[in-house]
């Protein structure tokens, strides 16, 4: 693996974990795409760092459990200003 794939998948890491940012968050971040960061960190991250890899995994899953959550909000947002 690349020497610079393996900085972006730790700094993406270290990212998730100090802002608790959603995938779709850290690929506009960092300029990639959600695949990428998904793949830096349940792939690559593992095998440089398996204890930071399961952290920022951890963050991902919640975000992942809360997203039908926030899709909720932001329609109910959408909708609150159309009629006002």
């Amino acid at each position: 693996m690349k020497d610079y794939i393996e900085e972006r998948a730790v700094e993406i890491a270290h990212y998730i974990i100090e802002t608790k940012a959603t995938v779709r968050q850290t690929a506009k971040k960092f300029g990639i795409s959600k695949s990428t960061v998904h793949k830096d960190v349940t792939d690559r991250l593992i095998q440089i760092n398996p204890a930071l890899a399961g952290e920022a995994r951890k963050i991902l899953d919640v975000n992942k459990e809360e997203r039908h959550i926030r899709g909720g909000l932001a329609t109910r947002e959408k909708y609150l200003h159309m009629h006002h």
